[in-house]
């Protein structure tokens, strides 16, 4: 008797994604690179392919919808700012260095926009505002981790050195969408070596 054939599977489709999923990556993208005050609701839902309604039942008002792109940029943030761990661990300079050499070429490549959080807080300034309270302590998370990094290199002064290398960051964020590819973003790397050089040398004496 033959034996009966089992007929084929097909691939299941994939699932289509959540409105509350497009919503959120549209005005991720968007928000980045045209910035949050110029995007306006009527833009993310046309671009996201949903209706108002579906915004507003997964999102309660702009507002939140900003705070929860914030906190997903915080997080991607966190991300790329730990993994060079893996590569150096117990190495808190080699660690931060590889960050920072890595930021230094994205910061002075052509269609830098900065840092989402940086530009967040500066075109919300009311400390009241969602979006300036998830930058802001987003910032302070980032010195208080540079300065734990510092104390485990040696340094001298690891809050001195921890801000100093936090203005470099914060520096490289603006000068990248100032002068683009070439700028003085592409030091970055070097300039912090020689503040951390400097401060462990000091430690020395």
């Amino acid at each position: 008797m033959p034996r009966s054939k089992t007929p084929a599977t097909s691939a299941t489709p994939a699932a289509p994604r959540r409105a509350a999923d497009r919503i959120r990556d549209t005005a991720f993208d968007l928000f980045y690179k045209e910035g949050i005050r110029a995007i306006g609701v009527e833009e993310i839902v046309n671009r996201a392919g949903v209706t108002k309604p579906s915004l507003y039942r997964a999102y309660e008002s702009k507002d939140e919808l900003i705070a929860d792109y914030l906190r997903d940029y915080d997080q991607r943030f966190r991300q790329r700012f730990e993994a060079p761990g893996a590569e150096h661990p117990d190495d808190p300079k080699a660690h931060l260095l590889a960050y920072l050499d890595y930021l230094a070429g994205r910061a002075s490549s052509d269609g830098y926009r900065g840092c989402g959080l940086t530009n967040a807080v500066i075109e919300y300034p009311d400390p009241a505002h969602p979006a300036h309270q998830v930058g802001v302590q987003s910032k302070q998370a980032l010195r208080d981790r540079l300065r734990e990094m510092c104390g485990a290199m040696g340094a001298r002064d690891p809050d001195e050195l921890a801000d100093g290398l936090l203005l470099l960051i914060e520096g490289s964020y603006v000068s990248g969408q100032t002068f683009g590819e070439g700028g003085p973003a592409r030091v970055l790397g070097a300039a912090a070596r020689c503040l951390i050089d400097a401060s462990l040398a000091a430690k020395q004496f």
